[in-house]
């Protein structure tokens, strides 16, 4: 028995075979399933079975073309290319582990003119409307199912998951909202769970009885006209009956317009779902959805939440995960902080997914840290996110590796971004970062105003200094009413009821979270404070687990303006800038775009409409402050200095590279491509 955690580390008996612990790499669409990437993908999975995990899910792979997410993605159809996945499951086998290959047919969230579904109802979020599926057509698609789980056992696959859930074509057989047939497939519950219940009996079937199947079953649907509780039971028990050997619970359709992963959603937000279940069925049943430390995985198990549970980003964080918490360096975990910038936004942009605070994910076999055999002296000034990341890299590869910053701590933009509201996870990983400094031997001199004398023995220097907030030049905006984002957010300026915020960046939309919370705020880390929020209801009071929301309202009035047309935050991230719009708008956070800025005046600010508004006129918005956050200019005078002293040895990475927006994502990620290249 593990003495830290002994849930999380107890192996798993499934009768035929035994899991070494209950820790399930989820499935996650990377890129790398197209069938191109076999040696990639085996370098990425191994990885992580060296890491400690349990057992691993693919990605998704189709069961035909019709079933493809995207033209070209992930698909298993045939023995030829079953066998190159062998590739990989070899690759695990050999260093110890345990794969399963998941199943997913997109049905209506297919994007591509070749989707089908239960009926001809077009996805919100996809372009395309599905052809109805024909009883004959059913039939075919319950086929490729089985034939894909028999060519996965083939690859050498030690199971396979049924993508049942999340709104995919599965799922969309469940809910009258999507399944409006009139024959065997469709009309009351019993037919509508047919074709799931036909898809794992028959697999079992076919694949024999020493063979895993796990059934992602959606326990909450997040949408309205989704399935209530006494559905949810009544299909697991029919899964269980069918032959499924695990439940994996799935949260929300991707059409819900209910965060579910997102970086603000409370750890274990619907754990609670999954122990309403597990009470239901003997199956065991995996847990799933922002568990990304292992106190919150074992709390989970140890309250009886559920009996394995699924983390997907945190082993993209970090592959060690499992590994580190086993031997009690749980305190050098390299966090997931659930921004979703490398990951699902890279997969719904069409690129190869990664990691922010992981360059590495799915890029092992090109970007790697080798110890070095030329030792060099390398001063990195500036300790934000990418003086961070090339400071660790360079010292874990063997380099002499002095650290300085003017600041009392590290950080940089992160000491800021941590206090929003929501991103609290940047705790995590200054955390993280702390603990590698002191690990890799790096030498870190805080309060140290570089000057360019002081480099002039180094080997390499690597300027990473940041940003400064843009000057706007805005009339009158020397008034002591005007403040900018570094007043609000790191020093803690006082702010009065009244407020307009000049920018709808990310800084801008920042500066606005935290502005709508007041100290007698409900706690946005507190689960049942955001599920209220968030219109989060038991199914089994409400069909779909959906109530109507209940935000609070901002304790300010706050406009939040920019000077462009369009809507506001439209460079937000993909799957995420939804929720932030959203919940400004929820509290009541006015915005307005398509102006110019003409005066700030101990009564407001004065401002003027473009053409497109010129009826308008002239207007001045009230405010007892006015937040600047109108972007950033790189910090460049150190580096400009240095190049004409030191010439080609000298390099410049992050937010003094780059300033157009603050991105933690590029600036980590240069910040270890540089160093493992010196």
């Amino acid at each position: 028995m593990h003495p830290v955690y002994p849930n999380l580390f107890e192996p798993l008996d499934l009768g035929f075979t035994q899991l070494d612990n209950r820790i399930l790499m989820g499935s996650m669409h990377t890129g790398l399933e197209d069938g191109n990437h076999h040696e990639r993908l085996a370098a990425y999975f191994c990885e992580r079975v060296r890491g400690g995990v349990g057992l691993m899910v693919t990605g998704g792979y189709a069961p035909n073309i019709s079933g493809w997410v995207k033209p070209f993605a992930g698909m298993l159809v045939t023995s030829r290319a079953a066998r190159k996945h062998k590739i990989v499951t070899d690759a695990v086998h050999e260093e110890g582990g345990k794969i399963a290959m998941q199943i997913l047919h997109a049905g209506r969230y297919a994007y591509h003119p070749l989707a089908v579904a239960p009926s001809k109802i077009k996805s919100p979020i996809t372009p395309f409307k599905p052809r109805e599926l024909s009883g004959r057509g059913v039939e075919k698609q319950i086929g490729a199912f089985v034939r894909c789980a028999v060519l996965a056992r083939e690859a050498g696959y030690d199971g396979i998951e049924v993508m049942g859930s999340e709104g995919y074509l599965i799922n969309e057989f469940l809910v009258e909202h999507t399944n409006q047939r009139n024959d065997k497939w469709g009309g009351n519950y019993a037919n509508r769970m047919r074709f799931a219940l036909e898809i794992v009996q028959r697999t079992r079937e076919a694949v024999g009885s020493d063979f895993i199947i796990i059934y992602r079953l959606s326990v909450i649907d997040l949408i309205p006209q989704g399935s209530n509780w006494d559905e949810v039971v009544q299909l697991a028990k029919g899964i269980e009956k069918a032959g499924a050997t695990i439940i994996n619970s799935g949260i929300g359709w991707h059409e819900a317009r209910i965060p579910t992963i997102a970086t603000s959603v409370p750890r274990a937000a619907f754990t609670w779902v999954t122990e309403k279940l597990k009470q239901e069925v003997s199956l065991p049943v995996i847990t799933s959805n922002r568990i990304n430390m292992p106190d919150v995985a074992e709390k989970v198990l140890a309250d009886g939440h559920a009996d394995m549970v699924s983390m997907a980003r945190p082993l993209l964080a970090d592959p060690e995960f499992a590994i580190k918490a086993k031997n009690n360096r749980s305190d050098e975990i390299n966090t997931c902080i659930a921004c979703n910038q490398a990951c699902l936004d890279h997969t719904f942009n069409s690129k190869l997914s990664s990691c922010l605070v992981n360059p590495r994910a799915c890029h092992e076999t090109e970007l790697n840290y080798l110890t070095t055999d030329k030792k060099k002296r390398i001063a990195v000034v500036g300790a934000g996110p990418a003086g961070l990341s090339a400071s660790t890299v360079l010292a874990s590869r063997g380099h002499i590796v002095d650290l300085y910053d003017a600041a009392g701590e590290i950080g940089g933009q992160l000491n800021m971004a941590k206090m929003v509201p929501g991103k609290e996870e940047f705790f995590e990983t200054l955390r993280y970062y702390n603990k590698q400094l002191e690990l890799t031997g790096v030498n870190l001199s805080l309060n140290t105003l570089v000057d360019p004398s002081m480099l002039s023995g180094y080997d390499e220097v690597i300027v990473a200094t940041g940003v400064s907030p843009r000057n706007p030049k805005i009339p009158g905006q020397d008034n002591k009413r005007v403040l900018s984002y570094i007043d609000v957010l790191r020093h803690k300026a006082a702010v009065g009821e009244q407020v307009v915020i000049i920018g709808a960046g990310g800084i801008g939309f920042d500066v606005a979270e935290f502005l709508i919370h007041s100290d007698a705020s409900p706690d946005v880390q507190d689960s049942a404070s955001w599920l209220s929020a968030w219109g989060v209801a038991d199914p089994e009071d409400s069909r779909g687990g959906v109530v109507a929301a209940k935000f609070p309202k901002s304790p300010r009035g706050i406009t939040l303006m920019q000077r462009s047309e369009g809507k506001l935050g439209a460079k937000l991230g993909k799957t995420t800038g939804w929720i932030h719009r959203s919940t400004l708008k929820q509290a009541g956070v006015a915005m307005v775009g398509g102006l110019s800025y003409e005066e700030i005046t101990d009564a407001g600010i004065k401002i003027s409409y473009n053409d497109t508004n010129s009826s308008a006129g002239d207007e001045t918005f009230p405010a007892d402050n006015v937040v600047l956050c109108a972007g950033q200019v790189p910090n460049r005078e150190l580096y400009d200095m240095l190049v004409e002293q030191l010439g080609s040895n000298v390099h410049l990475i992050g937010g003094a590279h780059e300033a157009s927006e603050l991105d933690a994502k590029r600036a980590i990620n240069q910040g270890a491509r540089l160093a493992a290249k010196l």
